[in-house]
């Protein structure tokens, strides 16, 4: 399909035909529709649905299964939430408790960012930071190191303080630094591996507002002349490119800050209208730009809460490498674009903060994140992942866990220093292997 053809499918979609296989998803037994993930291109193998209502019940429902897997809100590219078996969903843990004295909300297992964001904001807190997309739960994103932007902002999970988690036993465990000393720092990137989890602690800042300004077609070479000063201008810092014609098509500055909103940045055009990331697309479910302020989590997402940013119809891959490598690993890709350019929707080029989380990305490193977009062309695109990650091999490239990739087990034995670690730490916590899948077999446990 070309890609004017595929926009204008996607762009016609609504959002009842993304949502209509997933009406039966909140009720218990033997689901008819096939399951798929929010994108379509993975249909899930279980068929069996227990939606628990309370953090006993769920754990009373683990200790009864021989096998199964936690359904979050299904973002996810890959096989890393598939199941042969049956699955979890803990939608109605949905509870949110702020302690104003410890700046701290503690949420349910069900709770998504855009829900609680506005809660958190009433009260007069915020987050540190918030993903593209609102739409994902706490517990998910948090487990597969999904990220926003900053040069000092580390990835979602940089926020927990505590977790609780059904074991496979249905044991409900909960941890923190000060009771599970270095294992916190491998269970909170848990990839699903270690139980179910109930319960997250956030740590939380004062509520802040943000303005949001967009350049347009910034030239590929003076983005990485000036990459550090463009980075640092803002307190979030996306660039939008199709590899095309050697230019950055925007640049989204979300910046906490007084910006100095200049005519040009960098030979880029501040634009005069709200703009989607895929310039052919309609801006309506992008938040607000044009420097309009307002509130921390109507802006560090680029799509709206009450609306979906696309009907779903794409596949994502998403590539970290040290921050220190930037413009090597950007010239890297852009060699490629020949290839790229037929299958891609939009590349999204931003940069995450090192911490300390065994499984993060980021582990270690201030990293640069390459993302990718892409139409949903299966057996292209998964021809191409090899390419693009030989270019960036030199980098010791990590791939986002819940996004498509080929690098092999050995290769991620490599680059994740702590995997054989947190392997024996899975195998500890689950011994028989309850809440392991397919993926997890082939990527985390496979040689260990």
């Amino acid at each position: 399909m070309k890609k004017r053809t595929f926009l204008r499918v996607s762009t016609m979609a609504g959002a009842g035909s993304l949502l209509g296989p997933f009406r039966n998803w909140g009720r218990r037994g033997t689901v008819d529709e096939k399951l798929t993930n929010w994108a379509g291109n993975v249909e899930y193998r279980a068929r069996t649905l227990h939606p628990a209502a309370s953090r006993e019940e769920a754990g009373e429902f683990v200790k009864r299964q021989p096998k199964l897997k936690v359904l979050g809100t299904r973002h996810s590219f890959n096989t890393i939430a598939d199941s042969e078996d049956t699955f979890l969903s803990l939608k109605g843990l949905d509870e949110v408790s702020i302690d104003a004295a410890a700046r701290t909300v503690t949420v349910g297992g069900g709770v998504t960012y855009g829900a609680l964001a506005p809660r958190v904001d009433a009260a007069g807190f915020a987050l540190h930071n918030l993903a593209s997309l609102p739409h994902i739960s706490v517990a998910g994103a948090s487990s597969t190191a999904t990220h926003g932007s900053g040069e000092h902002n580390g990835n979602l999970a940089t926020a927990v303080r505590e977790l609780e988690l059904v074991l496979a036993s249905g044991e409900l465990r909960r941890l923190s630094r000060h009771t599970a000393g270095d294992d916190f720092d491998g269970a909170v990137v848990g990839l699903g591996a270690l139980g179910a989890i109930t319960r997250v602690t956030l740590a939380l800042q004062p509520a802040y507002t943000v303005r949001q300004y967009v350049y347009e077609n910034m030239p590929l070479g003076s983005a990485l002349d000036h990459f550090d000063r463009m980075q640092q201008s803002g307190y979030s810092v996306s660039l939008f490119t199709d590899w095309k014609e050697k230019r950055i098509n925007e640049v989204w500055i979300k910046a906490r800050a007084p910006f100095a909103a200049e005519a040009e940045l960098f030979g880029g055009r501040r634009a005069t209208r709200n703009l989607h990331p895929i310039a052919e697309l309609s801006a309506e479910n992008c938040t607000e730009q044009l420097g309009v302020e307002g509130r921390w989590y109507e802006r560090l997402p680029h799509f709206k809460m009450g609306f979906l940013p696309s009907a779903g119809k794409e596949l994502q891959s998403e590539y970290f490498v040290p921050r220190r490598h930037a413009a090597e690993a950007i010239l890297a890709v852009e060699r490629l674009h020949p290839e790229i350019g037929p299958l891609l929707l939009i590349s999204e080029i931003r940069t995450v903060a090192a911490d300390n989380l065994w499984m993060s990305p980021c582990y270690r490193q201030d990293s640069l994140a390459i993302h990718f977009t892409w139409q949903q062309d299966w057996p292209a695109v998964r021809q191409l992942l090899p390419a693009i990650e030989r270019e960036l091999a030199p980098f010791g490239v990590r791939p986002h866990w819940g996004k498509l990739f080929s690098v092999s087990a050995r290769e991620l034995r490599s680059r994740y220093p702590k995997l054989p670690e947190f392997a024996a730490l899975a195998k500890a916590w689950d011994p028989g292997g309850k809440f392991r899948n397919a993926f997890l077999q082939e990527h985390i446990f496979q040689g260990g």
